[in-house]
C-alpha cells in the first residue's frame, strides 16, 4: 500500500512535468515578440485581398491592412513576404514564415499539418463568364463546357467534384490567365471567389457573375503546426479588432460590394 501511494503521486508529478516542458517548447509567441515583427507570407496575385499597386509598387489590400492592424495590436510590426502561392505552405513549414495571411481556406491546406486561426472571412465561390454569355446562367448550363480555374484553390476543388458535368476543367498558375483565357473564347467559364470576380469587373466590365454561389469557403490564416501559443494571440487580436470596429472598417474599405 505504502509503495502504491508513492507511485500515484510520482505519476501524477511527472504528467506535471511534462505538460509543463510541451508548453514551453512552444516558442512561436516569444521569438515574435523578442524580434518585434510578423512575418506574414502570402501571395500578392489575388485582388481585393492582396495585390501590388501599378503605379507605387506597394503591397495593398483587405489581407494586408488586416495583417498589419494584427500586428499593431500585438505590440509588433508586420512584415509581408510576397511569394508563389504553390510555395507558400512548404515555406510556412521550413519557417519562412510566422504566419500565412493570403486569402487561404481550410480546404487548400488539403492535408498540410498546421494550425488555423478562427475564420476571418466567409467566401462565396462563383461562376464567371463573358458579358454577351446567354446560355450559361446556373452551374447546370456548364454541362458539357469548359471551365478555368487557379491551381490549389478551393474553386479547383469545387470543379473536381464537377468533373461528371464538365468537358474539361483548365488549370491556371493564377485567375487573371483564366480570365484572358475567358475573354478570348479560350474556355467557356471562370470558377473563382466572389469578391476577386467583383474586382475584376470594376477593372474590366466584360465579364459577369451568373447563377448563385457554389460555395462558401471559410477563410483562415495559417500558422505552423504546434504554434499555439502565437495562434491564441492572433485571435485574441483579431476578436479585439472585431470588438472596436477596425475589422469592419478594414472589409468595407476592401469587400464591401456597392
Amino acid at each position: 500500500m505504502k509503495w502504491a501511494n508513492w507511485v500515484i503521486p510520482l505519476a501524477v508529478g511527472m504528467m506535471v512535468v511534462v505538460g509543463a516542458a510541451n508548453a514551453l517548447a512552444d516558442t512561436s509567441l516569444q521569438k515574435v515578440q523578442e524580434r518585434g515583427e510578423l512575418v506574414v507570407g502570402l501571395c500578392a496575385q489575388y485582388p481585393p485581398f492582396e495585390s501590388k499597386n501599378e503605379q507605387s509598387g506597394q503591397l495593398e489590400g483587405f489581407d494586408i491592412d488586416m495583417g498589419q492592424a494584427l500586428a499593431e495590436r500585438m505590440g509588433v510590426k508586420a512584415k509581408f513576404v510576397d511569394a508563389e502561392w504553390q510555395g507558400l505552405l512548404g515555406g510556412l513549414k521550413k519557417g519562412d514564415y510566422d504566419i500565412l495571411i493570403t486569402c487561404m481556406s481550410k480546404s487548400e491546406t488539403r492535408e498540410e499539418n498546421v494550425n488555423f486561426s478562427d475564420v476571418y472571412y466567409q467566401l462565396p465561390d462563383v461562376i464567371v463568364v463573358r458579358k454577351d454569355e446567354t446560355a450559361i446562367k446556373t452551374q447546370a448550363d456548364l454541362k458539357g463546357k469548359t471551365v478555368g480555374v487557379q491551381l490549389g484553390s478551393a474553386s479547383e476543388q469545387l470543379a473536381d467534384q464537377m468533373q461528371d458535368l464538365l468537358k474539361e476543367i483548365k488549370r491556371y498558375n493564377y485567375n487573371p490567365e483564366a480570365f484572358t483565357d475567358l475573354k478570348f473564347k479560350r474556355i467557356d467559364a471562370v470558377l473563382v471567389g466572389y469578391a476577386y470576380a467583383v474586382n475584376q469587373i470594376k477593372t474590366d466590365p466584360a465579364y459577369k457573375v451568373v447563377g448563385e454561389p457554389l460555395s462558401q469557403a471559410e477563410i483562415v490564416m495559417v500558422l505552423p503546426k504546434g504554434a499555439d501559443q502565437l495562434t491564441a494571440r492572433v485571435n485574441a487580436a483579431l476578436q479585439e479588432n472585431k470588438q472596436d470596429g477596425t475589422y469592419q472598417q478594414i472589409h468595407d474599405r476592401w469587400l464591401k460590394v456597392e
